[in-house]
């Protein structure tokens, strides 16, 4: 019987779960989500139930900040702060209900900063950590110009 000569089958390339950027990605977008990212990761390696609240949280205060990157800031009549929540809100109106929710936990964030860490169980920075990265998901979409 003939030996066949044939190569087995082709080693089809595994597709990178990482996104290229879109041309119409804006860079600081792109570096803020990565900073979002990164902090999020160092949220859920964080023993300390306090200290994982608040990097969740600010982790998800940069990827709102890579939404308004991505699509600019409303004009401003007055150079009175606003939240990055608020901005959050008028910009991307999808995300209104993700701002509301994590402006309500930035008391608690001060909070904690100041010292006072009783509110913050186990299980609330362990939520607050996983609805951080539902949000990161959402904007990934947003930067990388998914579903636009």
């Amino acid at each position: 019987m003939p030996v066949s000569t044939r190569s087995p089958l082709p080693v089809l390339a595994v597709p990178s779960r990482r996104r290229m950027p879109s041309p119409a990605s804006s860079p600081s977008a792109l570096a803020l989500l990565a900073q979002a990212r990164q902090g999020l990761r160092a949220a859920e390696a964080e023993p300390d139930a306090a200290e994982r609240f608040v990097q969740a949280h600010l982790s998800a205060l940069r990827g709102a900040a890579a939404v308004l990157a991505q699509r600019g800031r409303p004009h401003r009549t007055r150079t009175r702060p606003t939240s990055a929540w608020v901005l959050l809100s008028a910009i991307a109106p999808e995300f209104a209900e993700w701002a509301a929710f994590f402006q309500a936990c930035s008391a608690t964030r001060t909070a904690i900063e100041a010292g006072i860490t009783r509110f913050v169980t186990p299980r609330a920075a362990d939520d607050l950590v996983r609805q951080a990265g539902q949000f990161l998901v959402l904007v990934d979409r947003v930067v990388h110009g998914v579903g636009e």
